[in-house]
C-alpha cells in the first residue's frame, strides 16, 4: 500500500491595512530608522484596528481567501486548527471562531501555543490527521496580533512584532510530496527569557499587574537571540543532515522573520545563499505563528511543484524546529 502523506495544496495570507511604520514608531519611543533596520531588517509592520477585532478576524479572512482559491467548499473542512499566542480570547479557542465565521459547520477545532514555533507545530499536527488515513482536508492557521500584547513603551519589543495570518490546506497525497521530515524542539527553561509575566493562572490579572505594565510580552533580547541563532540553524542542518541534503538541493529556505541576522545565520549554516531564502520581515516585522505562511503565500508563485523546502523557527518558552517539505504543485 502506497504511503500517504499530508501535502499543501493552497496558501493564502492576510494582513491588516494599516503600516505601522519606523517613522511613526520614532514618536513613541527614542529609536531611529537607522537603528531599527541595520539590526533587525524591518521597516515597517502591520496594525489590526478597530474595535472587537481579534486574531480570529484576520483567520478567518486568510482562510476565507484560501477556500475561495482552492474552490473548497468550507462544509468539507474536518479540522482545523490555529497556532496563536494572542487568541480573541482565553476560550473559546480562535480556531473555533474561525470555523464558525468561514461556515465549516462540519469542521472540529483546536488552538495550539507554541510562540514563534506554533504554525510548525501545528503543521505537522495536522499532517498526522491526514498521514493516519483518518481525514481528507484539514487546514492549518498561523495568525497573531501582537499589537495586543506589545509595549509601545519599550523600545526593544513594539519595534519587532506586527499582526497577520496566514494558512495553508492540507489534503492526502501518496506521491512523494508534502511534509516529508520534520524535527521538533522545546525546553522551557527558557521561559524567563521571554514570556508574559501576568494574566495567566500562576499570576492573574489585578489592579497592580496592570499598573505594573506585566500583560505585555517581556523578553530578554540577547539571551533569546544567541538560542535562536544557534538553535534554528543547528535544527535545520540537522533535517537536512537526516535526509541526505545540501544546499545545492534546497529550493528555499521559509524561516521565521524575527531578525534578518538570526535569518542570515540559519542560511549561512545551511550552506544556502540569500537568493533562496524567503523573506518579508522588511514589510511585516515579526507577525509570530503568521510569518511562515505568510512567506509561503507572497512566494507561491515562484514555487515549482517537487521543490525542496526547508522550513525553520525558534519562539519563546523555548520551542523550536524545522520541517523538510516538498512543495506540491506548479504556479497557478
Amino acid at each position: 500500500m502506497d504511503k500517504i502523506r499530508a501535502m499543501i495544496t493552497g496558501v493564502q495570507g492576510y494582513v491588516p491595512e494599516y503600516r505601522l511604520t519606523n517613522k511613526e514608531l520614532e514618536s513613541l519611543v527614542e529609536t531611529n530608522d537607522e537603528w531599527i533596520v541595520s539590526r533587525t531588517g524591518i521597516k515597517e509592520r502591520r496594525i489590526l484596528k478597530g474595535e472587537n477585532q481579534g486574531t480570529s478576524v484576520m483567520g478567518a479572512a486568510a482562510v476565507k481567501g484560501l477556500l475561495e482559491k482552492t474552490g473548497t467548499d468550507p462544509m468539507d473542512i474536518e479540522l482545523i486548527i490555529c497556532a496563536t499566542v494572542t487568541p480573541d480570547m482565553p476560550f473559546p479557542a480562535a480556531a473555533n471562531l474561525i470555523a464558525d465565521q468561514v461556515g465549516a459547520k462540519k469542521s472540529y477545532s483546536f488552538d495550539v501555543s507554541a510562540a514563534c514555533s506554533g504554525f510548525l507545530y501545528a503543521l505537522q499536527l495536522g499532517s498526522q490527521f491526514i498521514q493516519s488515513g483518518t481525514h481528507k482536508k484539514v487546514i492549518v492557521v498561523g495568525a497573531d496580533k501582537m499589537s495586543a500584547i506589545v509595549d509601545y513603551q519599550d523600545r526593544t519589543t513594539c519595534i519587532l512584532f506586527g499582526d497577520g495570518a496566514g494558512a495553508v490546506l492540507l489534503e492526502p497525497t501518496t506521491e512523494e510530496l508534502g511534509v516529508m521530515d520534520a524535527i521538533l524542539k522545546a525546553d522551557g527553561a527558557g521561559a524567563p527569557y521571554l514570556h508574559m509575566k501576568a494574566g495567566g493562572s500562576r499570576k492573574p490579572a489585578t489592579a497592580e499587574t496592570l499598573a505594573a505594565r506585566e500583560h505585555f510580552a517581556y523578553q530578554e533580547g540577547s539571551t533569546v537571540f544567541k538560542f535562536a541563532v544557534t538553535n534554528m540553524a543547528e535544527v535545520s542542518a540537522e533535517v537536512m543532515e537526516r535526509n541526505n541534503l545540501t544546499g545545492d538541493d534546497i529550493a528555499w529556505l521559509v524561516p521565521h522573520q524575527a531578525n534578518k541576522r538570526i535569518i542570515d545565520a540559519t542560511a549561512n549554516r545551511m550552506g544556502i545563499g540569500s537568493s533562496k531564502v524567503m523573506m518579508n520581515i522588511e514589510r511585516y516585522g515579526n507577525t509570530t505563528a503568521g510569518t511562515i505562511p505568510l512567506c509561503l503565500w507572497e512566494y507561491e508563485s515562484q514555487l515549482k511543484k517537487g521543490d525542496n523546502l526547508i522550513l525553520a523557527a525558534f519562539g519563546g518558552g523555548f520551542t523550536w524546529g524545522s520541517i523538510y517539505l516538498k512543495w506540491g504543485y506548479d504556479p497557478k
